[in-house]
Order: C-alpha cells, then structure tokens, then sequence
C-alpha cells in the first residue's frame, strides 16, 4: 500500500503534492514576514509551516534515494551510486 494511502487510512489528511505544499510554504513565510499577526495565529502557521518543512523534508531524500536506485552506468546498467549535484549537469550531458 502506497505511503500516502496509508497516512489517510491512518485517519491523517491527504498530503499535498510537493509543489504545492512549498507554495503555501512560501505563502505561510510571507505573511509572517509581512503581516502583523497575532501570537496566536503566528503560532498556528509555524506549526503548519514545520508540517509542511518536513513533509517536503522527506519527499526530497525520498527521491534522492530513487534517483540513486536507477542511476545507470556507461554500459547502461543501473547501478546504485550516491547523488552528487556538482556531477549531475556533467551527466545529463554525456546521457
């Protein structure tokens, strides 16, 4: 069963699709930058904010861990290596 099944069926809401949840991210961190906002309210969207930080967290080593699972060689095989954003342009071009 999928993870995201799984945390509705756990009674949890569906999580947002990652883009998403970084755009009201961001939209959370404007209005505590800009608006003038009572503790209380402050408060309830840091809460929302660090949910939001560590589901996108997660998402983002999960998908480094995919993208290492099918990585392939020269010979086109896939080998497991770990990520390394200094190669990944110097990659793509030789693909």
């Amino acid at each position: 069963m999928p993870k995201a099944a799984q945390a509705s069926g756990a009674g949890g809401p569906e999580p947002l699709p990652f883009e998403e949840a970084v755009k009201k991210l961001e939209s959370i961190v404007d209005a505590m930058e800009s608006e003038e906002l009572p503790l209380e309210t402050l408060l309830k969207r840091f809460e929302e904010g660090t949910r939001l930080l560590r589901s996108c967290q997660e998402r983002l080593a999960e998908a480094e861990v995919r993208v290492q699972r099918l990585e392939k060689d020269l010979a086109g095989d896939i080998v497991a290596r770990p990520f390394d954003p200094g190669t990944a342009d110097r990659d793509i071009e030789t693909a």
